[in-house]
């Protein structure tokens, strides 16, 4: 929307960029240096009656001196000035302020595109500097956690009084919170090789249906667990891309479904080739997403649902988005009737 102000605003108030206005400053210096020139030579000899035994040469070069100092000075103050401000303001964002802000009613088009790239620099500056913070926050919360449970556990094992059932369930506990620090650092870990495009290509040629069912087999301690039930139609689909990043995905969302699901529940997976696009759908019948929360189940370290905040870390949609942003893909989220839940990717072949 402001980029759209912006060009409505430039098309009402048409402007010229710098190479015009300097050179329409030296066709205007030599037309009004030979003007005034022709005139000051008019008044003195025809009107003044002044005689003078200069040649016109040097009248020009007098009279151009004059007007071309006047325009250096207007110059300076239309141009060279803005220039100083913004140098100043690169100092002040280079020692670390990010709020700066530089407004101008100049008439150049150059200077005022300049300051509005310079202003929208400094606001994604200010964004990646919160989102910084707030993730290494984030991080060092959900590190603290594992960590402290960890040391909790290993305490009451030193405790010689323990019985063996107890040591039992400590150890259990231990490795845990053990393996949900390895997810964590894994999936930071994954998230900055996304980020920073160091993920190999690592194309391969591969069935996403065999893939998918691969993955379902993966979580059946999990499904089991629950007595949930699997409705699968897919078709066969050969696909070329990172097979690894791909099952990253898969395992979140039905992870998820399974996750969300209540004991005895139903998950529903679907894959179809919809024209150039492949459409996978995983449906659960949980409680499913609170409008609120729909609009940050993407963020990273978001967890809507604090009942099962320690099965997660929220970083597992994050870096499901980041995947298939670079695949090319999309996903959606949407809650069913009565209950549950659908989740839609689809990805490019």
């Amino acid at each position: 929307m402001k980029r759209g102000k912006l060009k409505n605003s430039r098309q009402k108030q048409p402007t010229l960029s710098f190479a015009w206005y300097f050179a329409l400053i030296v066709v205007g210096e030599i037309v009004a240096t030979v003007v005034v020139a022709w005139c000051g030579s008019y008044l003195f000899e025809e009107v003044l009656e002044w005689s003078f035994t200069l040649s016109p040469m040097i009248w020009l070069v007098l009279f151009s001196l004059v007007i071309g100092s006047a325009l250096s000075i207007m110059v300076n103050r239309k141009l060279l000035e803005p220039v100083k401000k913004l140098s100043k303001s690169m100092t002040e964002v280079a020692d670390g302020d990010f709020e700066v802000r530089l407004e101008t009613k100049s008439w150049s088009r150059d200077i005022r595109d300049i300051y509005e790239n310079f202003n929208l620099m400094t606001r994604e500056l200010r964004a990646t500097e919160i989102l910084q913070t707030d993730f290494v926050s984030n991080v060092s919360h959900e590190i603290k956690t594992p960590i402290n449970a960890i040391e909790g556990y290993t305490m009451l094992l030193q405790d010689a009084g323990c019985s063996d059932d107890e040591r039992e369930q400590y150890v259990e506990k231990i490795l845990f919170n053990t393996k949900r620090l390895s997810e964590l650092v894994s999936n930071i870990l994954l998230l900055s090789k996304i980020d920073n495009q160091a993920i190999d290509a690592n194309v391969t040629s591969f069935r996403i249906d065999e893939q998918i069912r691969q993955s379902i087999m993966l979580l059946e301690p999990k499904w089991v667990e629950k007595d949930i039930e699997f409705d699968v139609e897919m078709d066969a689909v050969t696909y070329e891309g990172n097979d690894k990043l791909l099952m990253h995905v898969w395992n979140n969302l039905i992870g998820n479904a399974v996750k969300f699901s209540p004991q005895e529940g139903l998950v529903k997976i679907r894959l179809v080739q919809k024209g150039e696009n492949l459409i996978f759908t995983v449906d659960d019948n949980g409680p499913g997403i609170g409008v609120e929360e729909v609009k940050h189940i993407f963020d990273k370290f978001y967890q809507g649902d604090n009942s099962h905040r320690q099965e997660g870390n929220g970083l597992g949609l994050a870096l499901v988005r980041k995947i298939l942003d670079q695949c090319g893909g999309d996903i959606a989220v949407e809650n069913l009737t009565p209950n549950g839940c659908r989740v839609t990717v689809a990805i490019p072949r």
